[in-house]
């Protein structure tokens, strides 16, 4: 700003007297645009109270039980029940998008994400806590189909992948923040302690809330009401240089031109879809269900359960170490969160998918040898080890590709007018699949066993990096209009 305008006199000054060679420099790439940063950044933190309240279910079920009473059914059904709660909200974030705005409804998120932990923290029986998870759920639906959404429209090319998946990022830390609490507030009276945990919950929405309705309203939901004037002033805060803002405005204008709206957009999912639409649409879902098919929320949700298989019989030593693994799985979201714009998504989603295979593997294999099998035997301090080590490195290959590049490449693929349905879709199958995950893992265990159960997920895992292989071309660099070309053909 304001230097540009010097620079010829400078370059007269010091104009060599002698003449030499000329060597030709390449202009410095332009500067990363922080403004969008910012903005990314405080819409996806909504989404940390998904993981808080998703992951505090593993150590707090365990003085819950006591307290109230609650058996293994209502236990296994309280965990999971969120992510089936939370499909009706998931499929009406879509509209409250489009009809309030990415802001708005980020805002209301926060309301019932604020009401559900006030709940939570004071019921007092199964089904008081079955009413909170389901307002609590309300707010989370709402976060994590819009998150993603208003990250890829503010974002520039340049960081798009890196700002998309912050939320992934967000999440990954309500769970480390969640085990945290778990293992500090253990200490607390029975009945104090776990109604602590959830309280904990209450006071962040407030202040992220007023925090979103500072910034401002997404570039492509402003001029699809044809308030192109505000969104040119959005595109040129948020983007890296003033041509870029130019363009990106010029390729909204040209896809809200050739949007359909209501009803229609349905219509172009479902009913007529060209082949386009129904090459991404079946991307989307198919990639959102394979993130959860990994078995990943067996891990958050049970990873107590799993190491007391393994041989750890001290509740403070398993609580221990699932700090651990939300430590080691939030790091390892930085990979993907700063190598996606660099290597691409298709690498690093191939070898998130490899990688929870081979991991998945050696998990069972760990179990078996702890005894977790048909046959029994004494687990043993070296064995109890390597199925820690197994799910941290589970982990860590889940959360450098596979979670949080699927809302990031889904919210890249999909067109304009598609984008917040085609979410809302794309997160109710992962949900569906989350679910049954979530509430079959103590059932399936108790038929096929542990290990069996994690020879099964890794075996998803590799039909996923299949399907990351024939089906999922690079989207990295790529302008909006350009990856809709990619699935024309």
């Amino acid at each position: 700003m304001g230097t540009t305008e010097h620079h010829g006199a400078a370059d007269a000054i010091a104009e060599p007297l002698l003449p030499s060679s000329t060597v030709e420099v390449e202009p410095a790439p332009p500067r990363r645009n922080m403004f969008a940063f910012v903005c990314a950044t405080l819409a996806s933190m909504t989404t940390i109270l998904m993981g808080y309240n998703l992951a505090l279910m593993s150590g707090a079920e365990l003085f819950m039980r006591d307290d109230l009473g609650l058996t293994d059914e209502q236990v296994e059904v309280l965990s999971g029940s969120m992510n089936m709660f939370m499909l009706a909200s998931i499929l009406a974030a879509g509209w409250a998008a489009d009809a309030i705005g990415r802001r708005g409804t980020v805002v209301i998120a926060n309301a019932f994400l604020m009401a559900g932990a006030l709940a939570m923290s004071l019921g007092g029986s199964f089904a008081s806590l079955m009413a909170a998870r389901f307002v609590t759920s309300v707010g989370v639906g709402f976060a994590v189909v819009v998150a993603p959404v208003y990250a890829a429209e503010i974002a520039p090319a340049s960081s798009r992948g890196l700002l998309s998946s912050l939320v992934d990022f967000f999440i990954t830390a309500g769970i480390l923040l969640s085990y945290v609490s778990n293992y500090a507030l253990a200490g607390l009276p029975l009945r104090l302690g776990w109604r602590a945990m959830f309280a904990l919950g209450v006071p962040p929405p407030l202040l992220l809330a007023a925090g979103v309705l500072a910034m401002p309203e997404s570039p492509r939901w402003l001029a699809m009401r044809g308030r192109d004037d505000e969104a040119r002033a959005v595109l040129e805060r948020t983007s890296d240089a003033p041509a870029e803002a130019r363009d990106r405005l010029e390729e909204i204008r040209r896809a809200v031109a050739a949007q359909v709206g209501g009803a229609g957009v349905w219509r172009e999912l479902f009913v007529r879809p060209s082949p386009m639409v129904r090459r991404i649409l079946a991307n989307v879902l198919v990639l959102y269900s394979f993130q959860q098919a990994s078995g990943i929320d067996a891990i958050v949700l049970y990873t107590p359960l799993v190491f007391k298989k393994a041989g750890i019989s001290s509740t403070s030593a398993v609580l221990a170490a699932t700090v651990a693994v939300g430590l080691v799985k939030t790091l390892s979201i930085f990979v993907a969160t700063f190598l996606s714009d660099r290597l691409g998504r298709r690498p690093l989603l191939l070898a998130s998918a490899a990688g929870i295979a081979v991991t998945l593997t050696s998990l069972g294999i760990a179990l078996l040898c702890a005894g977790a099998g048909a046959s029994e035997t004494t687990p043993t301090p070296a064995v109890a080890a390597a199925c820690v080590a197994s799910v941290l490195a589970f982990v860590t290959a889940f959360s450098i590709g596979l979670g949080p590049l699927a809302p990031t490449y889904s919210a890249e693929i999909l067109p304009l007018q598609l984008r917040a349905q085609g979410m809302s879709l794309g997160i109710a199958a992962n949900r569906v699949t989350c679910s049954i995950i979530s509430m079959t893992f103590i059932s399936l265990a108790n038929s096929i066993t542990m290990p069996g159960c994690f020879f099964l997920y890794a075996s998803t895992a590799v039909a996923a990096a299949v399907f990351v292989y024939v089906r999922l071309p690079e989207t990295k660099g790529r302008s909006l209009e350009d990856i809709g070309v990619l699935f024309a053909k």
